[in-house]
């Protein structure tokens, strides 16, 4: 079975490309955060994850060493296609993922609950999901606990963001400032140097006017 893909993708990779948090180290507000979720929804497994082209990678993830697999197997891949959370309550008696190797095999998945990680502008990143081995629900409490941290997920991507954009502008505003006093030191120098200073072209000679003969 062929897996959704959202309508606006080709921007959707853009905006979460922009956030440039692909492929870096794990942070501790994210983990935060999936822990919570997990402890919450009292589920073994929790994870952020965020889906491009080819993968979902996983920015923190709780009970599972696994750093990222492939879309086209992710549960994920469906969450972001819809709004709202995602739930499969029994994966095997799912014809879209009773197949599907994380089901088949480890980790086993049987119960997934995903709530997309959407931009102010409304682009759904990836997911904060919940995992579990046996077949289950969520309750109303629960769901919406997911919601909320879902939110908060994406409050600390966009500080994150905010934060490394700041850091360079301090950068460019300290360049240009070093770029300007060296300027000006030169200027300082080239004023106090009389060497330094640009030559001026000789007077040009003054010829004498002829006698006139008489």
């Amino acid at each position: 079975m062929t897996t959704p893909i959202p309508q606006n993708e080709k921007k959707r990779l853009k905006v979460l490309w922009q956030y440039e948090v692909l492929d870096t180290v794990p942070e501790e507000v994210f983990d935060d955060l999936a822990e919570l979720a997990a402890h919450i929804c009292e589920a073994p497994i929790a994870l952020i994850s965020l889906v491009d082209e080819k993968r979902q990678w996983f920015k923190s993830k709780f009970g599972t060493d696994v750093a990222e697999t492939s879309r086209d197997i992710s549960f994920c891949t469906y969450a972001i296609a819809q709004p709202g959370l995602f739930i499969v309550s029994d994966a095997t008696l799912d014809e879209r993922f009773a197949d599907n190797p994380l089901v088949t095999s480890e980790p086993k998945i049987r119960f997934y609950a995903g709530a997309p990680l959407v931009t102010p502008d409304g682009y759904a990143l990836g997911t904060l999901c919940v995992i579990d081995k046996v077949p289950r629900e969520l309750r109303l409490e629960q769901k919406q606990a997911l919601r909320i941290l879902a939110h908060h997920v994406v409050s600390q991507l966009e500080l994150r963001r905010r934060s490394r954009e700041l850091g360079a502008v301090r950068d460019e505003t300290a360049r240009l400032k070093g770029e300007l006093e060296k300027a000006r030191a030169e200027l300082i120098a080239a004023r106090r140097d009389p060497a330094r200073r640009k030559a001026k072209p000789p007077a040009a000679p003054r010829h004498k006017a002829k006698k006139k003969v008489k």
